[in-house]
């Protein structure tokens, strides 16, 4: 032990026990609501996701050669039923088809795993309505 100090071990007081209980008592719900809200954030981006794919789908229906509104309506209410009622809460569907275009919006909200968290899901789609056009004539005696 020469020149070597060494340091006296410190006795924990009456005031300081319990110190690391209480430290834990307090970092374990931080921790915990950061991982709920990690899911909570990965199950809206799902959602999301679910209702574009809605979304794209009854376009699909509603936008081709002989669809219609309703044809995308049971287009997407057959999507959710297949693939979104888990995770897309009270999902709402419109689909509107005029002459010219056909337009689709999902709302709903997102699964909730924190109490009294509601997160707004929101998809649109819309695009021209697909129309059969007799090709044009070339002019004759060129």
């Amino acid at each position: 032990m020469t020149g070597e100090r060494r340091l006296p071990l410190r006795l924990l007081s009456g005031r300081e026990r319990g110190g690391a209980t209480v430290e834990l008592a307090i970092a374990v719900p931080l921790l915990l609501l950061l991982v709920f809200g990690v899911i909570q954030f990965a199950l809206w981006a799902h959602a999301v996701h679910v209702a574009d794919s809605v979304a794209a789908q009854a376009l699909a229906a509603a936008r081709v050669e002989g669809g219609s509104a309703s044809a995308g309506q049971a287009q997407a209410v057959a999507v959710l039923d297949h693939i979104g009622r888990a995770v897309l809460v009270d999902p709402r569907v419109a689909v509107t088809r005029t002459s010219d275009a056909a337009r689709v919006e999902v709302r709903g909200t997102a699964e909730a795993i924190i109490p009294g968290l509601r997160l707004p899901v929101r998809a649109q789609a819309e695009g021209p309505v697909e129309r059969f056009r007799a090709p044009a004539m070339a002019p004759a005696g060129g």
